[in-house]
């Protein structure tokens, strides 16, 4: 298990951009690089001129919009207080933010085992990258003179240089990504824990990929266990004799198990990791990525 004080984190500015506008972005919880079960949990600001093509992924997403609004085009608005699940391989967008916004991104290896990678590589590859062309509106354009095909998306791009390989989309599960309204959800009791309320929003895939808000009365204790993102929201207590506070982050792994004692009214939200026990990823080949 780990925690992290996601309040007290500074924020970056990413260095190597691969979409168009100013991203700074805190960097909270990482994963296991190399393995099929990798995430990232980040705290990401954006501002007005932020734009990314409309595109998939290989990997899925949790969003949970704090401040601010996201266009998303035809498959809506993400607003403050909303949560979307953005599975690999469903295209969505174009992205556009039209103000300053804050969200919270949980990024993570889905059920196909395509695993997640890691914001070092994405980094690195970026710049490598930009020897053979630029990136320009969230897509990688390569230069004349460097064999390849001519206008990629620019995460695809990365992935491909990184990994050697040419990225294979799985099968869509969902046509679209989905935005829930959690204030349109009712609390529920949650049996066994006195003062303990969820807001279940949804179980994903095959893989039980989950999420829920989890309210805390006053001296309730919640007993979170994993595998998944523990995010506070709103409130304060105590988590495993360590304090937690607004933005308070614990990701509880498989098998493991995290008891938060509130001393002030919580709400937080989970955002669950599928359990993929059993996948490795792809060998990486040693030729270059196939174009």
């Amino acid at each position: 298990m780990k925690i992290v004080q996601g309040e007290d984190i500074p924020f970056e500015e990413r260095k190597e951009q691969h979409r168009k506008g100013t991203f700074r972005f805190k960097r909270v919880i990482e994963g296991p690089a190399g393995t099929a079960g990798n995430f990232y949990f980040q705290m990401v600001h954006t501002i007005d001129d932020f734009f990314s093509p409309r595109h998939r992924h290989n990997f899925d997403q949790f969003r949970y919009q704090m401040e601010g609004t996201f266009d998303f085009s035809r498959n809506g608005k993400m607003k403050p207080g909303m949560v979307g699940y953005f599975p690999e391989a469903t295209p969505y967008g174009p992205q556009t933010s039209s103000e300053s916004s804050l969200t919270a991104v949980l990024q993570f290896g889905g059920a196909s085992g395509n695993g997640y990678m890691a914001e070092k590589e994405l980094q690195n590859g970026t710049a490598e990258l930009k020897k053979f062309g630029v990136f320009k509106d969230g897509v990688f354009r390569r230069n004349e003179d460097v064999e390849g095909k001519r206008n990629m998306d620019g995460y695809q791009a990365v992935w491909e240089h990184v990994n050697k390989r040419p990225m294979v989309y799985p099968e869509p599960r969902y046509h679209d990504p989905i935005m829930m309204e959690p204030e349109h959800y009712d609390w529920v009791p949650v049996e066994g824990m006195a003062g303990v309320s969820q807001k279940q929003l949804g179980v994903f895939t095959e893989r039980q990929i989950e999420s829920s808000f989890f309210r805390l009365e006053p001296n309730s204790v919640f007993r979170a266990k994993g595998r998944g993102i523990y995010f506070v929201v709103s409130g304060s207590g105590t988590v495993e004799g360590q304090p937690y506070k607004r933005y308070t982050t614990a990701h509880v792994d498989q098998g493991e198990r995290a008891a938060f004692s509130a001393s002030q009214e919580t709400v937080m939200l989970l955002m669950g990791l599928p359990n993929l026990a059993g996948m490795a990823l792809p060998r990486r080949d040693s030729a270059q990525a196939a174009e």
